[in-house]
């Protein structure tokens, strides 16, 4: 369905105004047919199809006016075929034939949209003035039947361009609805992306620890393999509560896991990270980063050494270094380093990822303090 068919208030089952609503206007025909009846509109042999043709294609012009993609015929052949008969018809028998002008009005307002209304409605009007004065009607009578023409025409306009408003919020509200679930899908399945893959790589790097220790140290195989179901169950317990919205353990949480994962992996741990009041917000955005950058280090760079750094100044700085091969310049672009950057600049901050001169690997991010943080 194209938007023009959508926009349009009309469809078929929707509330609003319809072409069912427009029908009763024909009662208008009833001044013409009282002067045939009296004998004031002769011929007969011509005022009588003048008659049955205004109501015929008033009915036409309304009916498809609400039809969506029929509309323009309605504007573009109907109703000038309408406006030909009833102009005619007031203009050749007069009195009460005036008053099928008021129907074509109300056609007109009910099939032209934008800024042709007004001009086709001062046609209406001038053409009823015209009659009205040249067959001697009294001015106030004239410009009564003038302004009433003007609102039939304008009152169905405003009606339907307020329900296509309407239709249009509506739609407005679904789409952006809509777009708030695709969101809240991409930020869940980020959420997952950063909490298993820290966890299995954790858990990798246990069960390679067991195979090493197996056939040599019994009870510390043990210890590792103890280990690995232990981060199993709470990486099921991650993911439960990230199923119920939990977006972060905080950045003391996931320090303490990062030295026991860096210690498993061989690699030594330096961490730097004063004591702070963070905000709830900017605690669990530093504990993702702390996450996904130890992540990253225990998988791809083969380093000896991983520093985790933070600064205090007028904003907060993170840094984790680390003294390995990791990714060439401007090859970033991980799944979990993007997830993070989202966050990041969601929260006012600012990432940067690249490789060191001569060897290391450098993950930065910075974010504004929070009000709440000392």
């Amino acid at each position: 369905m194209d938007r023009a068919e959508w926009l349009n208030p009309l469809r078929e089952g929707e509330r609003g105004p319809d072409a069912k609503g427009m029908y009763w206007m024909t009662v208008l025909a009833a001044g013409p047919v009282w002067d045939i009846v009296h004998g004031r509109s002769q011929p007969l042999w011509l005022a009588v199809p003048g008659v049955i043709a205004a109501v015929a294609l008033y009915l036409v012009t309304v009916t498809l006016a609400f039809s969506g993609r029929w509309r323009r015929h309605a504007q573009w052949r109907a109703l000038p075929a309408l406006a030909v008969v009833t102009i005619a018809g007031t203009a050749a028998f007069g009195e009460n034939w005036s008053y099928s002008l008021i129907m074509l009005a109300v056609a007109t307002g009910t099939a032209v949209r934008g800024r042709e209304l007004p001009a086709a409605l001062l046609v209406i009007v001038a053409a009823g003035l015209a009659v009205r004065l040249s067959s001697g009607s009294p001015p106030g009578d004239s410009l009564t039947l003038v302004w009433g023409i003007f609102m039939s025409g304008i009152v169905p306009a405003i009606m339907i361009r307020l329900w296509e408003a309407i239709r249009e919020l509506q739609h407005t509200r679904e789409d952006l609805a809509r777009a708030a679930v695709a969101e809240e899908r991409l930020r869940f399945a980020r959420d997952l992306h950063d909490l298993l893959g820290h966890t299995l790589s954790v858990m990798v790097v246990k069960a390679e620890a067991v195979g090493r220790l197996a056939l040599r140290d019994g009870e510390a195989a043990a210890e590792q393999a103890a280990d690995i179901e232990r981060i199993g169950r709470q990486a099921l317990t991650e993911v439960r509560a990230a199923v119920t919205g939990y977006r972060g353990r905080g950045l003391a949480a996931e320090l303490d896991s990062a030295r026991t994962a860096l210690a498993d992996a061989g690699i030594a741990a330096d961490v730097r990270v004063p004591a702070a009041v963070l905000t709830p917000e900017t605690d669990a955005l530093l504990g993702w980063a702390v996450r996904e950058g130890v992540t990253n280090v225990i998988r791809h760079s083969g380093a000896a050494t991983c520093a985790v750094e933070l600064r205090e100044g007028d904003d907060l700085v993170l840094e984790i270094r680390d003294d390995g091969g990791g990714p060439g310049r401007g090859r970033v672009r991980g799944n979990g380093l993007a997830g993070l950057r989202e966050r990041v600049t969601a929260l006012g901050g600012r990432l940067a990822a690249d490789r060191l001169p001569g060897r290391g690997f450098l993950l930065r991010v910075t974010v504004p303090r929070g009000e709440d943080e000392t």
